[in-house]
C-alpha cells in the first residue's frame, strides 16, 4: 500500500514510517525539512511541504491509499491551531478520494474521552500543561467527525519510548477509564494494523497497556 505520513520526523510518525517500510509498504513523508528524517529506503519518498499549506497537502495526498496525521507541538500556553488547520487541509484534499483511509492521532483527553484519564492527568497534567493543545485537538476531532472522509481517530495514553510489543488494550467505550501508558511503537503497530485490515474506522479508540 501507499501510505502518507504527516509528522514523520519523530515520535509516532517516525515509528509509523519505519514499521510501514518493514512491512513492505511504500511510505511518503511530508516534511518541512526532509533532512530531519534520518531514514533512507527505496520505498520511502520525502516531500518538502507544510501541513498548513493546502497545496502541499493536496500534492502529498494524491495517489495515496492511506494518510496518517501524527503532527505535534511542544508545550505552550499560547493558542494552538496546527491540528484544526491541518485537518481542514487534509479533509479538503480527501474530498476527491473518499476511499482513502485517514488516520489521525489525537490523545486521551480529546473529545468525549475528556475526564477519563485518571486524577493526575485530568486535574493536573492536562489543564496545566496541555490545555491550548487539547482545545485545538477537540476542534480537529469535531471537523473530522463531521466530514465524509473514511476516518479513524486514535487516542493514545501517556506516550513512552518503549518497544513494540503488539500487546495493548483498545478501548472504544467513551465512558471507560483510559488512564495508562503506551509506547509510540505500539501506537504505530495499531495504526498499521488498522490501515491493512480496517475494523474500527469512524470510531475513536483509546490505546493503553
Amino acid at each position: 500500500m501507499k501510505i502518507l505520513v504527516i509528522g514523520a520526523s519523530r515520535g509516532i510518525g517516525l515509528e509509523v514510517v519505519k514499521l510501514a517500510l518493514a512491512r513492505g509498504h511504500e511510505a511518503t513523508a511530508l516534511l518541512r525539512d526532509p533532512a530531519r528524517l534520518a531514514l533512507d529506503d527505496e520505498r520511502l519518498r520525502k516531500l518538502r511541504g507544510d501541513a498548513l499549506n493546502g497545496e502541499d497537502v493536496a500534492q502529498a495526498v494524491a495517489g495515496q491509499d492511506a494518510v496518517c496525521s501524527c503532527v505535534g507541538v511542544g508545550l505552550t500556553r499560547q493558542p494552538v491551531s496546527l491540528f484544526s488547520r491541518g485537518a481542514r487541509n487534509l479533509l479538503a484534499a480527501l474530498e476527491s478520494a473518499p476511499r482513502t483511509r485517514l488516520v489521525v492521532v489525537t490523545g486521551v483527553g480529546a473529545g468525549d474521552s475528556r475526564g477519563h484519564g485518571g486524577f493526575f492527568y485530568d486535574k493536573i497534567f492536562q489543564p496545566l500543561l496541555l490545555k491550548p493543545m487539547y482545545e485545538d485537538k477537540d476542534r480537529e476531532e469535531a471537523l473530522i467527525k463531521e466530514s465524509n472522509a473514511n476516518w479513524l481517530i486514535v487516542r493514545p495514553g501517556l506516550l513512552t519510548n518503549g518497544p513494540r510489543t503488539g500487546k495493548y488494550r483498545v478501548i472504544t467505550d467513551p465512558e471507560a477509564s483510559v488512564a495508562g501508558r503506551i509506547s509510540r511503537a505500539d501506537v504505530a503497530d495499531f495504526i498499521l494494523s488498522e490501515i491493512e485490515r480496517p475494523s474500527l474506522f469512524r470510531q475513536t479508540p483509546a490505546l493503553i497497556y
